[in-house]
């Protein structure tokens, strides 16, 4: 059942009431517009927006970006103690439409089993709106990476590690579909997403060394001095890179394994890469 009480939550500022709707009809065009954002990457390029779920991510947005464009709540949910703290804030009470929807409705949106009860609409940044303050000496080149847990995952390491930006061809997975943005964990708020790129060109454009991963080289991971501008490209989990991006990189190394094991996760791959850069930082240039 709605709760009444969430008007007076979040409905007082200056003696008005904040736009609160309530929604139980799939046929409403507001549920059919999420149900649009949450489905379809077409449309949420086509409209340039997307939805977050849960108050992290929600938190994580406001931190680097601001107010949401609106905020999702379900019905069974608007009683949750964090959900109403969130709703009082006076940033929220006075600028952010609140839409509450039935629980079937909720569920039918939220891209995961167990719904958080809360979900926002976003405006998806451009690149230039990511503030950066670590230079552009450290990129991810992603060609054709079609799982949406890879794709946030390696944007969540990516973040982590330190690099400035991350570009995906053609091909790869939605960066800004739900299931990504919580793969991510607000990583998309730390770095700056270029969808659609040209690979070839980002490679030959970029002054530094570009690193591919393959399964057999001669040179190790762990034998390749990555202080100084890095590059790092990861291809399809099952085809690999092209060969005409594999002619753009500078180097080709192999990540050591022991026993039968042929190849790791693109996203496990990754963070390795990353970390090992890292490592090379803290250690210092002479610790290979």
């Amino acid at each position: 059942m709605f709760h009444p009480s969430l008007y007076r939550e979040i409905g007082h500022r200056h003696g008005d009431e904040a736009p609160v709707k309530f929604i139980s009809s799939r046929d409403n065009p507001v549920f059919r517009q999420l149900l649009k954002l949450s489905d379809s990457a077409r449309h949420r390029r086509m409209e340039g927006l997307t939805l977050l779920d849960g108050l992290h991510l929600i938190r994580a947005y406001q931190l680097t970006l601001g107010r949401s464009r609106s905020l999702i709540v379900g019905e069974s949910w608007s009683e949750n103690t964090e959900i109403k703290r969130l709703l009082a804030e006076p940033g929220i009470q006075t600028k952010v439409e609140v839409v509450v929807l039935s629980d079937a409705l909720f569920r039918e949106i939220s891209p995961v089993k167990t719904p958080t009860g809360i979900m926002a609409v976003i405006l998806i940044p451009s690149p230039e709106a990511i503030p950066i303050e670590n230079g552009e000496s450290f990129c991810v080149l992603l060609q054709a990476i079609q799982d949406p847990g890879n794709v946030g995952s390696i944007l969540r390491s990516a973040a982590a590690a330190g690099a400035s930006d991350v570009y995906l061809s053609e091909g790869c997975a939605d960066a800004w579909s739900p299931k990504t943005l919580r793969a991510a964990m607000g990583a998309h708020f730390l770095i700056r997403i270029h969808e659609q790129a040209n690979l070839i060109q980002v490679a030959r454009g970029f002054n530094g060394k570009i690193i591919a991963t393959v399964l057999k080289s001669k040179r190790s991971l762990y034998q390749t001095p990555l202080i100084g501008p890095v590059a790092f490209v990861f291809g399809n989990e099952g085809a690999g890179l092209s060969n005409e991006l594999l002619q753009a990189v500078t180097e080709k190394i192999t990540i050591p394994m022991v026993g039968s094991t042929e190849s790791l996760n693109a996203a496990a791959a990754a963070a390795v890469c990353f970390f090992e850069r890292m490592r090379q930082i803290k250690a210092g240039p002479c610790d290979l």
